[in-house]
């Protein structure tokens, strides 16, 4: 990652941001662990216009829904769970918090990236308004910002904690939006390269390498129908795996009198995992969620991306299928819905299929030549609609590749 990144700089007055989503190719449930993911961004994302206006506040709008939103740092603007004025709200009080006042201005947001997918849209969400807020505002352009965002890994693990409501270095934290994650998805956002998938490190971030995708595979998405939000039963079980991961660190440390931050740290003096596998040998759920973080992080991760450097597809999507099975028996973070899915796309000839994000609904990605991308995509709904039908009829499918990363527009 360069120290030069492109996402410093400020207008001072308008802005206009644009935030990819991002496919998590392999690394379900990592980052937060200081594990490993091979991440990429894609084409589609979410735009954010920031411009000055003579009222007061923020008035936010969303070509999505009618109507708009008047919000005002500190001040609880009562939106259900799940509102997207809510994401904006968080913002607007962690930038005022470790910035300063905003100045008055309307924001609009645009997006054609699926809701509730998997592809990071709330987190798209809340690092384009974040950029252009902040751009708007003067506030990246200011010492301030310059003393703690150095790079792209700071520009990630910062947006992080708009989500998260961690402090980062000398930028206090709030209460965030309500779940225990990690940096992956803004990473992704921020740090990924066009045609190429990034295998990273989290905690703290760091690039390994960088593996070429195949030139002539697209990736097919396929949403699955059932939600991914990050709100209400989902969120809840989406935090205990997080939470789990810190469980077993507390465990750890408890035994061994370190004081180890994640459990990669953990790893690191225990690198085949015999001790950290007899402490918790008594907690069925905390030895699969330990089993899977060594299966995903350290072993399917590097095999994949070897594999990818080498030509051999094979390879790949073996390595792939693994990930899938251990994400179902290890993570318990699949449906019924997403597990047909990757088992469709395999059959109808994908060289590689998985689910990514958080899991417990969402999407999964299918690798497959390019020239056949719109035939396996119609081919692959239509066997899905035959064993859920319902489901089916709200799903979606896009076509994409990886993309370049988060970008000022204009």
């Amino acid at each position: 990652m360069s120290p030069d990144s492109p996402l410093t700089g400020s207008t001072g007055s308008g802005a206009h941001w644009f935030v990819p989503g991002r496919i998590e190719v392999l690394g379900k449930h990592t980052d937060y662990a200081g594990g490993r993911t091979l991440v990429a961004a894609v084409d589609r994302g979410v735009t954010t216009t920031c411009s000055p206006w003579d009222g007061e506040g923020v008035t936010a709008s969303s070509t999505a829904v009618p109507g708009e939103l008047h919000l005002t740092a500190g001040v609880d603007p009562h939106l259900a769970a799940g509102h997207w004025g809510g994401y904006v709200q968080a913002v607007i009080d962690r930038l005022t918090d470790n910035f300063g006042p905003l100045a008055p201005c309307r924001i609009e947001v645009s997006s054609d990236l699926p809701l509730a997918s998997g592809m990071s849209s709330s987190s798209a969400l809340v690092s384009s308004v974040v950029l252009a807020l902040a751009d708007a505002n003067g506030f990246t352009g200011s010492a301030r910002w310059a003393r703690n965002v150095t790079d792209e890994a700071d520009l990630a693990q910062y947006l992080a904690c708009f989500e998260n409501g961690m402090s980062f270095k000398e930028l206090p934290g709030a209460a965030g939006v309500g779940t225990f994650g990690g940096s992956e998805d803004h990473t992704a956002m921020v740090a990924s390269r066009a045609g190429q998938l990034g295998q990273f490190r989290f905690c703290p971030i760091r690039l390994e390498r960088r593996v070429a995708f195949p030139a002539d595979l697209a990736l097919v998405v396929a949403v699955s129908g059932v939600a991914a939000e990050k709100t209400g039963a989902a969120r809840d079980l989406y935090n205990r795996a997080s939470l789990a991961t810190r469980e077993i660190l507390r465990v750890w440390n408890e035994a061994t009198g370190r004081r180890d931050a994640v459990l990669a740290d953990a790893l690191d003096a225990d690198p085949e995992a015999l001790r950290l596998h007899r402490l918790v040998s008594g907690d069925d759920y905390l030895t699969r969620r330990l089993d899977h973080f060594l299966a995903e992080s350290e072993r399917i991760i590097p095999a994949a991306a070897d594999a990818l450097e080498a030509g051999d597809l094979d390879g790949f999507g073996a390595a792939v299928d693994e990930s899938q099975e251990v994400a179902d028996t290890l993570l318990g973070n699949q449906v019924p819905q997403t597990i047909a899915l990757a088992r469709i796309a395999r059959r109808l000839g994908a060289v590689a299929a998985c689910s990514f994000g958080a899991g417990f609904g969402g999407s999964v990605w299918a690798g497959v030549p390019r020239a056949d991308a719109e035939a396996f995509a119609a081919a692959w709904s239509e066997d899905y609609r035959a064993e859920f039908p319902a489901e089916a009829a709200r799903a979606t499918t896009l076509i994409t590749a990886p993309g370049p990363s988060a970008r000022r527009l204009g």
